[in-house]
């Protein structure tokens, strides 16, 4: 799959530039390829109860014999840090006959092509906090300096999954270490594959050399810039102040050239959250956040839902940037992913930024500001004062000199929260990912202007959030920790009874459920209100997924709020067992 900055996708991977609304295909920023990758290799998951699924012998066995089978050549490359394994193909034009003989094997639960992803940015220019209009203006700021009093992030790593990083002063104070996940050396740019050095080489490209009809375009250095609006150096008397300027920037490098590949962007997702992926050092500070601020066409796939997935299982939330394609969210990932942050931009008058992608599925706005107006002529920056400033380089192919420049973008939005979920981790360390998402979503205030299509529940507020988790409790209400096992094709209730609450429950109830399971495909997952209503939260989606950690969101204002509530888990196939490990409610 390809990304781009802002998403991802199932092409090729680059940061998504709002300045000039891609086409709903590729979701690229200026410069970005407008057409189709072609399919390299492939990522397969194989069922857990599968010989592949464990033995990369056999896995490469499978892989040339399914290659064969189709007249076709097709080679194991690796296994990825979710499970799934990486399939590389003799031609482009053999993904179709290759994926057609997985698909017909019971062992297999999905193949993808190793699509890619586009970068989410735009153009630059000048500096000072007091262009800074999207942390303190009253319209449409995040009213940021406010937070401050409490928290400025101190203790918390944030993993920006990007270009790289570029040198730069104002940034510098806050790197630790990342890693250079780009395995392709052309791509890179750095002379090899994956090494520890994520040190951004430049994405520059020629015109036609990333699909025909791409166009040449120019090093964003979009990791940089992001990762300052997040952590740049504060009250260092130069630049732009960091939204979490006390927390640590890990730059975690998956586009280069052309975009990136799924596959290296779902190991980077599982590195930098703490998992192991093979052949690569352990991660020596995790990152209880990431941002991701990349993306590309089509509904989120199972390789990125898998490692989202053990991402938040880890404590980590991931945050994503929506899109900047004017277009429904619900049609690109890894915005469309379950378990994540979907940030949709607002600009200086509190609006929808006219390239925003919007829809159901958005969770949250923040300033993504506009370096032009929507009439304005393409590729132009007629309002640089109504961008989001940050850090930069002058440089147009490789590094020259660090600068400050506004670029425009859900990916300039999706920081934004990054940073605030930083400040709450900070504020409050047991906070869970989805307590911080409730936090985000639940203290946002009503957009200044309109939001056409939808754009969650409003803008972020930052001081609002803050003290949202330092002055109330924040565990659940009504909770069971009890363990209940989940045998192969059987049903289990775990009950919650709910007392001393007025009326009816809310049309907003948050059902907090947490069940390890090694295939979550299996499963049906219901509330049960206690006059026995059914409301079904999870119906055997997930594939071959484990585990499901997230907040549902149920419209039960009918039904009484007090009484007896019970989570039924229904396991509908062998082979794969787990339990209930908590669940709440939240009024």
């Amino acid at each position: 799959m390809s990304v781009t900055l802002l998403a991802g996708s199932a092409t090729t991977s680059l940061a998504l530039s709002a300045a000039d609304p891609a086409p709903a295909s590729t979701l690229p920023a200026a410069g970005a390829p407008t057409a189709t990758a072609p399919v390299e290799n492939l990522i397969v998951g194989y069922k857990s109860s599968a010989a592949e699924a464990g033995s990369n012998t056999a896995a490469a066995a499978d892989v040339a014999a399914k290659g064969k089978k189709a007249s076709k050549k097709a080679k194991f490359d690796r296994r990825l840090g979710t499970g799934a394994a990486l399939v590389t193909l003799g031609a482009p034009a053999d993904a179709a006959a290759v994926m057609a003989q997985f698909r017909a094997d019971p062992d297999v639960a999905y193949v993808e092509p190793d699509s890619r992803a586009y970068a989410l940015a735009v153009t630059p220019n000048d500096t000072e906090y007091a262009k800074q209009w999207d942390l303190f203006e009253p319209t449409a700021g995040m009213n940021v300096p406010a937070a401050w009093d409490t928290t400025t992030g101190s203790g918390v790593t944030v993993a920006v999954i990007d270009t790289g990083y570029v040198a730069h002063s104002d940034v510098a104070p806050n790197i630790v270490a990342g890693y250079d996940f780009i395995s392709s050396s052309t791509a890179a740019r750095d002379g090899n594959g994956r090494d520890n050095n994520p040190a951004d080489q430049g994405d520059w490209s020629a015109a036609g050399e990333c699909g025909t009809g791409s166009k040449a375009s120019d090093s964003s250095w979009h990791g940089t810039h992001v990762a300052g609006t997040i952590a740049a150096a504060t009250s260092n008397a130069k630049g732009v102040a960091g939204i979490a300027y006390g927390a640590k920037i890990q730059p975690v490098r998956v586009l280069g050239k052309c975009g990136g590949a799924t596959s290296d962007i779902v190991d980077a997702i599982t590195w930098a959250s703490g998992g192991t992926v093979a052949g690569i050092p352990a991660n020596a500070t995790p990152a209880k956040v990431i941002n991701m601020s990349l993306g590309g066409s089509g509904a989120c796939t199972a390789t990125y839902q898998n490692a989202i997935n053990a991402a938040v299982g880890r404590g980590t939330t991931v945050v994503v940037a929506a899109g900047n394609s004017n277009s429904d969210a619900a049609g690109f990932s890894p915005a469309s992913c379950n378990n994540v942050i979907n940030v949709a931009a607002s600009n200086r008058t509190g609006d929808r930024s006219f390239y925003s992608n919007y829809g159901a599925i958005i969770d949250v706005a923040a300033p993504g500001g506009e370096t032009r107006r929507a009439t304005d002529t393409p590729g132009t920056i007629t309002t640089p004062e109504n961008g989001i400033w940050s850090t930069l380089n002058t440089g147009a192919t490789t590094p020259g000199a660090e600068n400050y420049e506004p670029y425009q973008g859900t990916s300039m939005a999706a920081p934004h929260v990054a940073g605030l979920a930083a400040l709450l981790k900070s504020a409050n360390s047991a906070l869970t990912p989805a307590q911080i998402e409730s936090a985000i979503k639940t203290t946002t205030r009503p957009l200044a202007g309109t939001c056409t299509g939808g754009c969650g529940t409003g803008l972020a507020d930052a001081a609002a959030a803050v003290a949202a988790v330092t002055s109330t409790p924040t565990t659940p209400g009504f909770e069971n920790t009890t363990d209940f096992a989940i045998g192969d094709n059987t049903t289990v209730e775990s009950p919650v009874t709910v007392t001393g609450v007025t009326g009816n429950a809310p049309a907003t109830l948050k059902v907090g459920v947490n069940i390890v399971h090694t295939y979550i495909g299996d499963l049906k997952v219901d509330l049960v209100a206690p006059d026995g209503t059914v409301y079904t939260v999870h119906n055997r989606t997930g594939g071959s997924a484990d585990n499901i950690n997230q907040v549902y969101t149920v419209n039960a204002s009918s039904e009484v709020a007090n009484g007896t509530w019970k989570l039924r888990v229904n396991d509908n196939a062998g082979g794969d067992t787990g339990k209930i490990d908590s669940w709440n409610l939240t009024f």
